[in-house]
């Protein structure tokens, strides 16, 4: 799936810019944008809901990603993507999720959050840091699906009706 994503940490030197620290090749370090996306009210609302949840368990992590691998080829990689802006919609497969939840979704979003200029096409390896970043959200996700007041952004208390509701 990852072919030719070299996941692995090395060590790099860091610029910083207005928003965080971006690496020489213009992407985020993870940390930091984890920490920002973490402090915004619009970013920290988004979960996986049952559905989704269940789509992510039932296939797999490998499979999910390989999802994201084609639709980040398809509608977030050409240097003037069809609909930009609008392109991702907000549910219905867990990379949806995770790429409004980390700010993936569209060139201007990239260009804001990550650092990665718009009006040109992905590179290879921009492409594997957006997978990298839906894959640390969908991993955070999976494994504390607790839910969240949409407008609060805090945990909300389980009933025993979330378990069998799906939204």
């Amino acid at each position: 799936m990852r072919k030719g994503c070299s996941l692995r940490k090395t060590p790099r030197r860091w610029l910083r810019f207005g928003a965080g620290s971006f690496t020489i090749h213009g992407m985020r370090d993870l940390e930091n944008l984890f920490d920002a996306l973490e402090r915004s009210a619009f970013r920290r609302r988004f979960r996986l809901k049952p559905a989704e949840l269940h789509l992510l368990r039932e296939r797999g992590m490998s499979v999910v990603l390989q999802h994201a691998r084609e639709l980040i080829q398809n509608r977030l990689a050409p240097a003037a993507p069809r609909n930009d802006g609008d392109q991702t919609p907000m549910r219905g497969h867990p990379v949806f999720v995770a790429q409004h939840a980390t700010a993936t979704c569209c060139r201007s979003c990239l260009a804001r959050w990550h650092g990665i200029e718009k009006a040109r096409a992905l590179r290879e390896q921009e492409m594997c840091y957006v997978i990298r970043v839906i894959e640390r959200w969908l991993t955070k996700q999976a494994a504390n699906p607790i839910p969240m007041d949409r407008k609060t952004g805090e945990q909300t208390q389980l009933t025993l009706f979330d378990s069998i509701t799906v939204r």
